[in-house]
């Protein structure tokens, strides 16, 4: 008698698992499908160490299910100091990678990043990281000169130089902005003209495209006075600046 209650009682077990993955089981994955359960409640406590302070909507980027962190780097900056990825922890910046004898798009990338520079003089953690792709041609007393004329003072905005193969691997792998020596362009290198946003620590982060993926990267050539280039690209310069301001407001 009681082998066919405990029958009996394996039958109820298993009809109510059966009836619990019917109702359940797809609404959990069309909530997966729907990046609702990746994109919040997945944020965990040790990404951010923010739990219970304020948190952005921006976005990470994320690489084989890992948020991106800034990879470890050191180099000399325009003042001869060594600085690596650690002096910027506590802090929000922007990446940008150049060079000095740039006569295209560079000049017109630090003038607006002169300009965020600009809007952010109150900020003590704000900063910018530019490296040279050319630092043959780009020592530290280039580089100063290369400050003082563009009027960067923000004392967190470092002009880092070192060895190319190193930095070239920091720009196309850590930061997935592409950078090269070309003989066949002008001024010989050619890169990217975009910006990468940096959190306090050391995540990459931005604001979601239409289709709800992040922009990861901010065009960093067209100002805000001009609105639009030539080919009808729209700037970023003012949405690169709210996302600045959104970062500084986290913990």
């Amino acid at each position: 008698m009681s082998t066919k209650k405990n029958n009996y009682s394996y039958i109820g077990i298993a009809f109510i698992i059966l009836v619990f993955g019917i109702i359940f089981v797809p609404k959990i994955i069309d909530r997966i499908k729907g990046n609702d359960i990746t994109r919040s409640e997945s944020r965990s406590k040790d990404l951010t160490n923010n739990s219970e302070g304020y948190t952005s909507d921006l976005m990470y980027m994320n690489i084989n299910g890992a948020p991106k962190k800034v990879p470890e780097f050191s180099f000399i900056d325009q003042n001869g100091n060594t600085i690596t990825n650690k002096d910027y922890e506590g802090k929000v910046y922007v990446v940008e990678f150049f060079f000095t004898k740039c006569p295209t798009i560079c000049p017109r990338m630090n003038r607006n990043l002169v300009q965020i520079q600009n809007t952010f003089l109150d900020f003590e953690d704000f900063g910018v990281a530019s490296f040279t792709i050319d630092p043959e041609n780009d020592t530290q007393e280039t580089l100063k000169a290369y400050a003082d004329n563009y009027g960067i003072t923000n004392p967190n905005w470092h002009l880092m130089t070192g060895d190319q193969d190193t930095i070239y691997e920091l720009a196309n792998i850590g930061f997935n902005i592409y950078a090269g020596e070309n003989p066949e362009v002008e001024g010989g290198f050619e890169h990217s003209g975009n910006f990468a946003l940096i959190d306090k620590h050391g995540f990459m982060r931005s604001r979601q495209d239409n289709f709800g993926n992040p922009k990861i990267f901010y065009k960093g050539i067209i100002s805000e006075d001009e609105k639009v280039d030539e080919d009808g690209e729209t700037e970023e310069i003012s949405m690169l600046k709210e996302d600045i301001a959104k970062l500084l407001k986290e913990d």
